[in-house]
Parts: structure tokens; sequence; C-alpha cells
């Protein structure tokens, strides 16, 4: 048995050295007083009891511990060892040792090669510590040496027989005991002796062994450890019975289950085991209260047999375990959507979401279809329109309208099939997917669950999630969805699942094949005008601790700020502009300058700063050469500028600004249209030959593709080429033919609502875009006049012609008509 002081620390020594009565440089004697009377050198030790009459390796580290243990093997003093109170201590002091030690005779003291000090000590006798004494560069105490019990009594001696007799069952019942023990054993004379001896190879705490020691009454001291042993002696039998029992029938593979199973039936004997069948009886019963499918409910019936026959010490026990509580708290057949209600649900959809008059009906279209036909799918819905349009929002608007649970599932950047399908049981820490744990956290196999930002799904070498979310949006196939977790079909038909994203283009085709694709475009002025009266200055006063009639924002001043302080296609930036102008209301009311602030046009300047956006388009397409055309973006319509300058050349085509290859291809096309139409717009071919053309659309740090700018740039080369400017109140959109065709684009909500954003009065469109003329919001239709382009001439009697009105049509009766 090895015990130590401390952990070890470099010392200087290379050599055994220091055998008691030898010298060296390290053993000479210090400038320190010498011992008084009755007093000895301590050595603090923890971990470890040294008893009387038994002989202890032991590692000193401290330089206290080294110090005393060298001036004990120097001077052939006995040393009082006693362990620590508490064993974290680095340095302990006289309070933090136990009263009562050993004291011990130094036998050998050795470094060894690695600067490690060891030492054998030889347990003589006990000691009280009466006083701890300083002046030492190691403990000193004055001790009180007590003497060994008389041991002539019979009760001794009774209990010393007893105790022999244990001792020696206990050697014969452990294993590869060696035959020595036995017959030391049976030789002892001395019942103090013996009893120290017991002590010491006892698996007990140190805190317990002091105990022991600390016990002075010689017949006490036998009781107890006579108690411990045949505590330990009964644990003994009991593994060896076990052993005897098992020992034919296990192999190698085996050992470790027999082990368990030991250990599990010596805790059921010391009554430390609980009820091991209440767990399975819970689990039972849970699984008997979810209803579950008769195909699931024969398989949990399978696996929970199975448990029943684990050890809860087995690896495969935890893991079983919780699949089983997963399928016992999944809603296999409960579901939350009250009656249908068709006035109630439009009334909370007009409530929470102004304008979107096409999803509400939608949505009353499912509701309805659902309440004549109650055994139908669930529609798959996908949201397809700019950030801050309202997608997100609007889902927990359809729960709330049609009484369901709602949960969100962020698909952005999820890499992983696993992520959507689960992972199998075989894998540590396996999880169902994302699509079960959601309907789970609802608590409804009806929910509503959004699919947030599906256009961001990634790929990674693990698999493609989107080819995982083909079977969980079919509405043939998600009533048998099979996660890799569960392994047991999962009846998704009643969910309904509504996706959002930005853009369609990421989204791979068969995906998108199984969704109803709902686009939503950018807000126009008076919607989002509306929806910050309704909805966001509300929502902004309550967040900045603002009570009702404490602050107010006028109409004039939203105009202002939607105007001039944000370009949005959404209204994100509109509500944080108007959270930042009631923080500035806050700090008033907050710091005693005002009881009221009015917030009007005027005071915009001092709360939220110089305006930060102008009217570009008519200092824009202010000189001949400059057009506007209209962008799609993913995040909303936009408009573009065209440029076209120039200047002494040989005839080359320049173009700039971050043009993809199909808008370089427009610019090409839209100069060879201008020089096969020269003659007839009065422009000499020697412009052409002498001249080279630059093309630039600005903004050149973002990427631009497409067709749809091929009327610009002609009408912009035009522009350039007549010294003719066109009208900056006409933004238009359109591919070209080289016949001077114009052909239809897409994206024609977006840019209509962002050419009515910009403050155009007039815009051109493909005539075949006529049919697109329904998904205009209303607000933008009144306020524009739109002109439908079969050819690039109509563009140019609209765009470059003296009276606008005479190539105008008219507004939306018109175009209708048509």
């Amino acid at each position: 048995m090895t015990a130590s002081d401390d952990r070890p620390q470099p010392g200087t020594g290379t050599a055994a050295e220091n055998i008691p009565g030898q010298t060296s440089s390290q053993g000479k004697p210090g400038p320190w007083p010498p011992l008084p009377e009755g007093a000895m050198i301590v050595l603090p030790v923890r971990n470890m009891v040294l008893f009387p009459g038994v002989v202890l390796p032991v590692a000193v580290g401290r330089k206290r511990s080294i110090a005393a243990a060298q001036e004990a093997a120097r001077s052939h003093r006995q040393l009082a060892v006693l362990l620590q109170r508490d064993e974290d201590v680095e340095h302990p002091g006289g309070g933090e040792l136990h009263e009562y030690g050993t004291a011990g005779t130094v036998l050998r003291y050795l470094t060894g090669p690695d600067g490690t000090h060891h030492m054998v000590l030889q347990g003589e006798e006990r000691v009280r510590v009466i006083e701890h004494l300083e002046g030492w560069p190691f403990m000193v105490a004055r001790v009180e040496r007590i003497a060994h019990p008389a041991e002539d009594a019979p009760e001794i001696q009774a209990r010393f027989n007893l105790l022999r007799q244990h001792a020696i069952e206990a050697v014969g019942l452990l294993p590869n005991a060696p035959a020595e023990m036995t017959q030391a054993i049976e030789n002892m004379t001395s019942a103090s002796l013996l009893a120290d001896m017991v002590a010491t190879y006892l698996d007990i705490d140190p805190q317990e062994k002091q105990e022991l020691l600390a016990r002075l009454d010689l017949k006490d001291r036998l009781d107890a450890v006579s108690r411990l042993l045949n505590q330990r002696i009964e644990m003994l039998r009991l593994t060896k019975e076990i052993s005897d029992q098992t020992r034919e029938s296990v192999d190698k593979r085996q050992r470790e289950f027999l082990l368990r199973e030991q250990l599990r039936t010596i805790q059921k004997e010391l009554g430390e085991a609980g009820d091991e069948g209440e767990e399975a009886r819970q689990l039972a019963k849970a699984l008997e209260d979810a209803e579950l499918p008769e195909e699931v409910s024969k398989h949990a019936t399978k696996e929970l047999r199975r448990l029943e026959r684990l050890p809860e010490q087995a690896a495969e026990y935890s893991m079983l375990r919780t699949y089983l509580e997963w399928l016992s708290e999944l809603p296999w057949t409960r579901t939350t959507a009250k009656p249908i209600d068709l006035h109630e649900a439009r009334r909370i959809l007009d409530e929470e979401h102004w304008g979107l008059e096409k999803i509400k009906r939608r949505i009353i279209e499912f509701l309805a279809v659902a309440k004549l036909n109650p055994e139908g799918r669930s529609p798959i819905l996908c949201f397809v329109g700019p950030p801050g349009v309202g997608k997100t929002s609007l889902g927990l608007s359809i729960a709330h309208a049609t009484g369901r649970q709602f949960q969100r599932v962020s698909l952005g950047g999820v890499h992983d099939e696993s992520e959507i399908r689960g992972h199998r049981r075989t894998y540590v820490g396996a999880l169902p997917g994302t699509i079960i744990q959601a309907i789970r956290k609802a608590g409804a196999k009806d929910c509503v669950l959004m699919l947030d930002e599906m256009d961001k799904l990634g790929q990674g070498f693990h698999g493609d999630p989107s080819a995982a979310l083909l079977e969980v949006l079919d509405p043939e196939q998600n009533s048998t969805f099979r996660d890799n977790y569960l392994g047991v079909p999962f009846d998704l038909s009643k969910v309904m699942f509504i996706g959002t994203a930005n853009m369609l283009d990421s989204i791979p085709r068969p995906l998108r094949d199984r969704m109803e694709v709902i686009s939503l475009a950018g807000y126009t002025d008076e919607e989002k005008l509306q929806i910050a009266k309704r909805y966001l200055i509300d929502r902004q006063m309550k967040a900045n601790g603002l009570k009702e009639g404490q602050a107010e924002i006028t109409d004039a001043a939203l105009r202002e700020i939607i105007d001039g302080y944000t370009k949005e296609s959404g209204v994100r930036n509109l509500e944080r502009t108007i959270g930042s102008a009631f923080r500035h209301a806050a700090v008033r009311i907050a710091s005693g300058e005002a009881e009221q602030v009015r917030i009007d046009i005027g005071d915009l300047h001092t709360v939220l700063g110089a305006r930060k956006f102008e009217d570009e388009v008519a200092m824009r397409t202010g000189v001949p050469g400059v057009a506007t055309g209209l962008a799609w973006t993913p995040v909303g319509g936009d408009i573009l500028f065209i440029e076209a300058s120039r200047f002494p050349g040989s005839g080359k085509l320049i173009l700039t600004g971050q043009l993809g290859d199909v808008m370089r291809e427009s610019a090409q096309a839209a100069l060879s249209l201008v020089k096969s139409r020269a003659q007839g717009l009065g422009i000499t071919q020697e412009m052409f030959e002498k001249n080279d053309i630059h093309v630039h659309v600005p903004a050149g740090a973002i990427q631009k593709d497409g067709p749809s700018a091929g009327v610009a740039m002609f009408t912009a080369l035009v522009s350039l080429l007549t010294g003719q400017r066109v009208n900056h109140e006409v933004a238009m959109t359109g591919e070209i033919s080289l016949r001077g065709l114009v052909l239809p684009v897409g994206g024609i909500k977006e840019k209509v609502t962002a050419a009515a954003r910009a403050g155009i009065k007039t815009v051109m469109l493909p005539k075949r875009n006529s049919r697109d003329f329904d998904e205009i919001p209303e607000d933008a239709r009144n306020r524009l006049s739109f002109v439908w382009l079969e050819t690039v001439d109509d563009a140019i009697r609209c765009a470059l012609g003296d009276d606008l009105a005479e190539c105008c049509q008219e507004k939306q009766g018109v175009q209708a008509a048509e």
C-alpha cells in the first residue's frame, strides 16, 4: 500500500540518499533551535492513516514535509503523522489537522532519479497533540504519548479471537490472497495490533480510519473494526456466490454484463436498489394513453419487453427508454383545430394583417374546403417575397384563424439530410429530425408547421436536405412519413405546411412542384402608412415603455419617414425608425422635459437626422442618354438607371457596372437595333463609325443580369444619339428582339410596386404582360399610368415624344378592356 502527503514536486536529488545515520548536503542541521521536551516533528498527510505496528511507504512533496522528513531521518527522531481534515488545503496549519495521530519511525529515506522523495515509516504508538509550536521550517507540536491498553481482560480476549477468525475468513474470500497473510494473522498475539492491522487494510474512507485511530478504548475499537469487517465479508460472500453460479455460462464477451448483474444483486441485498419495474410500468401506461396505431403499438410493445429484460446499467437501456418516451409523447391522434367559422377567420386575418387579399382569399378557400371535407389533405403553401413583408408572421395568423398550434422550423443553413429525417438509433445521441421534434412540441398532429427560409437550404457530404423534404411535402406520401429514428410511419397529412422563401430560383424544381407558390410583393407607400398606423406604432410604444397618449407621430411625419428615411419592400426598417423616434420621446418624458411628445414632419431632422433618400429620378434622367429601367431582386423590385455616353473613337461598345452575360447581350442587341433603325431616327452612320459608346449601369458593386433591361437600354441609346431627353417620370421594362418586338418578362408586380414607391408616374410594360395586371396592388394601379408595348417604336413615342399624353393609354379601365 502506498500513501502520499501531497502531489510530488520536482526536487534536486538524483540518487538514493540519507538512510538514517548518514549525512549529506541536504541532511545538515539548520540554524533552528532544538526541539523542547515532549515535542515531535509533525508530518501532515492526506488520503492515508498510519496505525501503530504497521509499516507503510509514504511519498512527500511539500517543502515543509520534505524538511520534516529529512530532519527526522538525520536526527533519528520520530514523526507525528497527522491526517488533514480537508485534503484540498495546500498548506495546512495546526487547526486543519486531526488531534490524534501516530508516532512513526523513519526506516528508510530515498530520493528518486526524478527528484521525488520517499520514505518508509513504521507506526509505533498513538499520540495526541497538546499544542502546536512555531519557529521551525517544519511543523512541530507538543504531544502526549498514549500507552498501549491492557489486554488481559476476558472480554478483550474474546473479541480478539472473534476478530482473528473473521480476518482469516475475509482473507480466504479474497481472490489470489497470499498464504503468508493468513499465517501472519494466526501468529498474532496482540488484540490492539490485530485491530490496527485490519483497520489499515479495510477498504474504507480515510476519515473513517481516523475515527478508529481515535478510539482509545480497546474494547470499543475491536467492536467497531469487527462490525466493518463483517460488512466486507458479507459482500465478499455474495460476490463469490454469484461468481460460482454463473462462471460456467459466461464467456469473455459477457464479462461486462456479469459484473453489472453482480452490482445490481449487491445493491438489492443492501437495500440500495429501487423498484426496477416501476419505470417500465410507467412507460407502458404512457404508451397506452398515446393511442398508438396498430403497427406502431405492436412495435412499441416488442421494444418494451426488451427494455424489461435489460439491466438498468446496460448501455442500451437508456437509449431504448428514450426511444419509448418519444413514441409515447408524439401526438398520434391528438388534434387541436376548433370548429371552422369562416367569418371569424376572416376577421382575425383582417385584424392582424393589412392587405394581402390574395393570400387571405386562399386561406378562406382552404377553410371552406376543410369544413365541407374534414378528411381532405392539408395544402402546402409557399410564400415567396422580399424580407419584411410579413411571410413568417402570416403563419402565426393562419394558426390563430384556424385554431391550430403553431411551430416554426428554420431551414437556413441546414446541410444534413439527417436534420430532416433524423438519425438512426444506432448512433450515440441520436434524435428524431426537426419535423418530428416540432410536431411533438406542438402536441397536435394537425398543427401549422412553418418551414422558414427554404431557399437557404445547404447541401453537404451528409446528403441533400431538400431531397429529404420531398416526402414531407408530398400530400400523396407524407401520410406514411418514416423518420429514421422512429423507424415507424407517422401521418403528416393533417399538418398544414407553410414554406417561406425570398426567391424561388434556389429551391430545386421537384420541391417547388410540391408546393403552391404565393408571391408577396413589396408594400406601396400607402400600405406602409396603414401598417404603421395599425400595428407598428402600438408595438413600438409598448416596446419603449410608452403609454397611450404620451407620444404621437403625425401622418405627415410617417409619410416623410416612409419616403425619406426608409426605402424597402417590407416594413422592418420602418418599424426600427419609428422605434428610434419613440426612444427620443421616451428620453424626454423620462427626464421630465415633457409629459407628452408629438412628433411632426418638422421634428424629424432633430429626431432622426438628415433625410437619407432623395429623389434621384429627375436628377439622373436630366440629360440625354439616361433611361429608368425596372429590376427584380431577391429583396423586392427596384429602379435601375441605364446611362449611355459617346466620345470619339472607332465604334466600340463599352459595357460596365457588373453586368452578367445576358445583360451584356441585351446591350449588344439594343445597339444593333438602333443601328438598323438609324435612318428613321435621323442618326447618321458616321456617328457609329467615329464614336465609341459607353453603357454603364450604376451600383457597380452589385451583380446585375437578365434580359428585362433591353427596352431601357434601347431607349437610352436612342436618347443619346438623338439628343432628346427621356421623360424622368417614365420607367420601363421588357426584353427586345432584333426585329424590334418587346417580349414579356417576370416580376411585374414587384417592379411596378418599386416604380410607385420611387415616384414614377408612367410605367411601360410589354403588352404580353397585361395578363399580370390583376396581380399589381390596387394602390399602385391607381397611382400609375400604364403603357403596353408591342414594339420599340411604342417605347420611343412614349419616352421621347413631345406630348406624353398622346402615347399613354388610359388607366386601369383601358388596360382591363384590352
